[in-house]
């Protein structure tokens, strides 16, 4: 990358026509647009990030709405503190300045378990007493359908007797019974910009986690809220969630939410091919800032590279 840069306004009006033109027969109503970027707090943001809250700006720019800065800090044993300041500074750092204020899933919390009791009034939901490893020992030998996430529960705690001193006493989470939420479902769809109308088949998943035990709700349940909650039109988020937007459908029409329009961007990729992550350690924008990296030389490159390949 060079440092001969052109400007975050320049950019606006370069880079985003070109994405639009390839989304525009499903961009579905663009009147009131709202988009977010909504990263978690255990860790710092890379390049991939940079992409996905550059993308969610520019659209709602473009489209004269709004973009929002959800900070996903439910989950206490990994978010922390210097985390989500490195958030905000790398955001303002790139020119990606959101609107209104920033909204903080930990004061959520009452409207997750609101969505949880609703659930678990509809008879959806049981507890799930097993840990990592008594999973893994129960699998061992008993082969189960293998989803995007791995093999699928094998449903040791769904036919347990209700047990509310269990309940109380030992650590459990919530899992969805998949085959009853999907018992005389009317199909479902949602609408991807890029790649078109695509049928919602949840249970590719098994038996989800709802309500966690070491953290209150699942990434399913708060992101499909927080959506409703914040009338997010238009979902703008990397490929690796493309398969949870089946599951997230299914929610929205289980608690009679908004279904919004997805877009599931191209991933940028290191030298290996393999997707950046906070897991492979990925070069962080926190160190690009501190090398003195200009943030425009960043948007310009991983934006040429979605326009491009879809990757890099």
């Amino acid at each position: 990358m060079n440092k001969n840069m052109t400007s975050n306004s320049d950019m606006k009006n370069m880079d985003i026509k070109a994405l639009i033109e390839g989304l525009s027969k499903n961009l579905g109503d663009t009147d009131n647009v709202r988009t977010r970027f909504a990263p978690s707090p255990n860790g710092y943001l890379h390049q991939g990030h940079a992409l996905s809250a550059a993308l969610n700006r520019q659209f709602a720019h473009h489209f004269d709405g709004a973009f929002m800065l959800r900070i996903e800090d439910i989950d206490a044993t990994r978010s922390r503190p210097e985390f989500c300041d490195s958030i905000i500074a790398d955001i303002q750092w790139l020119g990606l300045n959101w609107d209104d204020a920033i909204i903080y899933q930990s004061s959520r919390i009452d409207t997750y378990r609101s969505a949880f009791n609703r659930l678990k009034a509809l008879g959806l939901l049981y507890p799930c007493f097993c840990s990592r490893s008594d999973i893994a020992n129960v699998l061992i030998g008993n082969p189960v359908q293998h989803g995007p996430d791995g093999p699928h529960y094998p449903g040791t705690c769904r036919s347990l007797q209700y047990d509310e001193e269990r309940i109380k006493n030992e650590p459990h989470a919530w899992r969805l019974d998949m085959a009853k939420a999907l018992h005389n479902m009317p199909i479902l769809k949602w609408n991807d910009m890029e790649h078109g109308e695509q049928y919602a088949d949840a249970s590719i998943f098994g038996d989800v986690v709802i309500w966690r035990k070491d953290a209150p709700a699942s990434y399913h349940l708060a992101a499909t809220c927080d959506d409703a909650a914040d009338a997010i039109s238009h979902v703008i988020r990397g490929m690796d969630l493309f398969a949870y937007s089946a599951v997230h459908r299914l929610l929205q029409h289980l608690l009679d939410l908004p279904t919004p329009r997805y877009w599931h961007h191209g991933l940028l990729t290191d030298s290996n091919g393999d997707k950046l992550s906070k897991s492979s350690d990925s070069i962080s924008l926190m160190q690009m800032r501190k090398s003195g990296v200009e943030p425009q030389e960043i948007l310009k490159f991983i934006i040429f590279n979605q326009i491009s390949t879809g990757n890099s």
